[in-house]
């Protein structure tokens, strides 16, 4: 695999922090969504309107970004299990099961904790859609109860493990038996959610959708929110907070629209909603910056000692999961806040040339992580 070059956060020495953090939110974060001439625009990122922003900014290459989205499935794998179901759920796991093997393969059992929020969990939470979703052709509900809930989801999980895929895989997506009820949301009806809605139009604007551009122009994703508080305010009046019966319904508008569609349809639009729903935070779990404080307190005296602490920090975060770019920026900004939360003033981004692919495992690992564990499953390595 061909090497990169690096995408150092390289800023003037007298850079602080808090505006790394500023420039990660309001700069480049936002010049991911445009188009590719102002992506390539080395200066793009001292467009900010905050005095504050820095002079210089790094050059940006095609090379250097990480993924807006999750990838193309992975290709497949053979496994003999056979999986023991509970008998009790109405999905229909024929019709959905390539892609029930495309999930299994991206959430496979050795790679699923790395993978997670980058192929994994963006592929299972579609594939639990698209069952719901049609499943309603015959049980006229787009929601379980929890009993068949907690059947169904059952289910899934051992067809998902008897082809190779995690058998954490609940605890690494968060996903429980609620997922599949109809939680808030007041509509659940098959029919009636059709015909609340401008059908034709919702299905207009995510038939089509584009998993380059979507978590940026949310065309699809701001017609099923608009979509979505129709039916939260269409029947009787919710005791709870608003935004969370609008949320509750975008997951019922997602079934209602892989009702809609065929299996291998529904899941391609759903698959990118889901990619870009995980972008919007940091997936990673920072550790304690006692080590950093300690030892970048008085930078300027002892440098190396500094990024050696800096260097095993990150370390710990890489082990955790592979991120996409838009996590990567959200990532280096929630730990610049935390640097500065440590009363940690100095620029030590720049000082130890920190880059954002320090915030998730290197490409090049990656690939022999996954050829290693591959051989190691089929016992030949």
């Amino acid at each position: 695999m061909e090497e990169t070059p690096p995408l150092l956060l390289k800023q003037p020495n007298q850079f602080k922090l808090p505006s790394i953090a500023l420039l990660a939110l309001s700069g480049f974060h936002g010049s991911l969504c445009t188009i590719d001439s102002d992506i390539l625009d080395p200066y793009i990122l001292s467009r900010s309107n905050n005095d504050a922003s820095p002079n210089s900014s790094p050059s940006i290459a095609p090379e250097d970004m990480f993924l807006l989205q999750a990838p193309s499935p992975l290709m497949p794998y053979t496994y003999t299990g056979v999986p023991k179901l509970s008998g009790h759920c109405a999905f229909n796991f024929s019709a959905a099961d390539s892609i029930l093997r495309t999930t299994s393969t991206d959430c496979w059992s050795s790679l699923a904790p790395y993978l997670a929020n980058v192929v994994c969990c963006p592929q299972f939470d579609a594939s639990l859609a698209v069952l719901v979703g049609q499943a309603s052709s015959q049980s006229q509900s787009l929601a379980l109860n929890l009993t068949h809930a907690r059947h169904c989801l059952s289910d899934v999980e051992q067809i998902l493990k008897s082809q190779g895929a995690s058998e954490k895989l609940l605890e690494i997506c968060s996903v429980d038996p609620s997922n599949l009820t109809e939680s808030s949301c007041p509509v659940i009806d098959v029919n009636e959610v059709g015909n609340s809605l401008n059908a034709s139009s919702l299905l207009a604007s995510c038939e089509k959708i584009d998993p380059t551009i979507e978590c940026c122009n949310q065309v699809c994703q701001n017609a099923i929110s608009a979509a979505a508080e129709v039916l939260a305010f269409s029947g009787a009046p919710v005791l709870l907070e608003k935004s969370t019966v609008i949320s509750d319904c975008k997951s019922i508008i997602v079934r209602w629209m892989a009702s809609k569609y065929d299996p291998s349809s529904a899941n391609r639009i759903i698959r990118v909603l889901s990619s870009c729903d995980i972008n919007k935070s940091c997936p990673l779990v920072f550790p304690d910056l006692k080590n950093i404080s300690k030892e970048c307190g008085e930078v300027a005296s002892n440098p190396t000692s500094c990024c050696n602490a800096m260097n095993s920090y990150l370390s710990r975060l890489q082990q955790q999961s592979f991120v996409t770019n838009l996590q990567a920026f959200n990532c280096a900004t929630l730990l610049g806040k935390k640097l500065q939360e440590a009363n940690i003033t100095s620029n030590i981004f720049d000082l130890c040339h920190v880059n954002l692919k320090d915030f998730s495992l290197q490409g090049q690992f990656f690939c022999c992580i996954f050829f290693s564990l591959q051989l190691s499953s089929l016992g030949t390595g």
